[in-house]
């Protein structure tokens, strides 16, 4: 302990016993700030600190492979006809001879090698790019958005997953296969996007969608949502550049998603309304409720 400290306790008179029980105690007392000083903390803490913030995520992607386990399309009929008849009747484009084309066909129609290395480029985002921005405000010391961020994504996955089992639906690129007929057990494909394989010689999409068993979850298009999530919270934390790059990329992936076969233009649509109702409940409900709010500032508190 300070001895100029001492010598200023000896001036008030206090009992030596107290005097020498201070002076036992040698408090790392700075004599000018009369502060603690700053311990840095523990590699294991600060691990525990980044997966707390992560775990939004992890579960997330927990969450997607456990739907393996247990396909949709066991708990309900398989939607492949009346999607694909809702998309010709509200989005079909019409052919000089009369006949009546969903975007998607009309667009496999009129591929181009620009076009599919876009689609590629476009699609790879899809989770990493909100992935990286969840990392990037971590990194740069805004822990608690990044932790809030990280919930609102997983909010909107509940969302979409939810959708997943109350209506299986087939996506436009087994409906170009396979017709109409509900083939249970039919593996993942690539669709479109194996054209950007055979651009790039690399089996990329081929080797993601291959093993895919979760072929009947085309509504809503949660390819559609992930990055407006991470668009709202980069305006949100003033993030100029990234709001601009995963705008872009927002619009990339809607194209990519019908352009590609793996949607239709209402799985599109239904997968923005649901990034748009996810933040609605998170933001606007559920921050605003007590014990919700409570629990988030508490964990939020301890990610520093």
């Amino acid at each position: 302990m300070s001895e100029n400290l001492l010598t200023c306790l000896r001036t008030l008179n206090l009992p030596e016993n107290l005097l020498t029980c201070l002076r036992t105690l040698n408090l790392p007392m700075n004599p000018d700030t009369h502060t603690r000083p700053h311990t840095p903390p523990s590699p294991a803490r600060e691990v525990c600190r980044f997966l707390a913030a992560m775990s939004p995520l992890i579960i997330f992607g927990m969450a997607y492979f456990a739907m393996g386990l247990a396909p949709n399309y066991l708990f309900g009929d398989i939607d492949t006809r009346g999607l694909y008849d809702a998309e010709l009747a509200l989005f079909g484009v019409t052919m000089p001879d009369g006949t009546m084309l969903t975007p998607t066909e009309w667009m496999t129609a009129h591929t181009s090698a620009a076009a599919d290395f876009m689609a590629g480029c476009f699609y790879m985002c899809w989770v990493p790019l909100p992935v990286f921005f969840a990392l990037y405000l971590y990194a740069t010391g805004r822990r608690q958005l990044s932790f809030r961020y990280a919930l609102a994504f997983l909010i909107v996955n509940v969302i979409g997953f939810a959708a997943y089992y109350a209506h299986p639906a087939a996506p436009p690129w087994y409906v170009m296969q396979h017709g109409f007929e509900a083939v249970i057990g039919t593996k993942g494909n690539a669709a479109g996007l194996l054209r950007f394989d055979e651009l790039v010689g690399v089996p990329v999409f081929e080797t993601i969608y291959g093993g895919n068993s979760n072929v009947f979850a085309a509504v809503p298009s949660l390819h559609a949502a992930y990055c407006p999530v991470a668009c709202f919270y980069a305006m949100k934390s003033h993030e100029r550049t990234w709001t601009v790059m995963l705008a872009i990329v927002s619009a990339g992936i809607w194209w990519t998603a019908i352009y590609s076969a793996h949607h239709y233009t209402i799985d599109v649509l239904l997968g923005i309304m649901t990034a748009i109702l996810g933040l609605t409940l998170f933001e606007s409900i559920l921050m605003r409720t007590r014990p919700w709010r409570s629990a988030f500032d508490r964990i939020a508190a301890a990610l520093g």
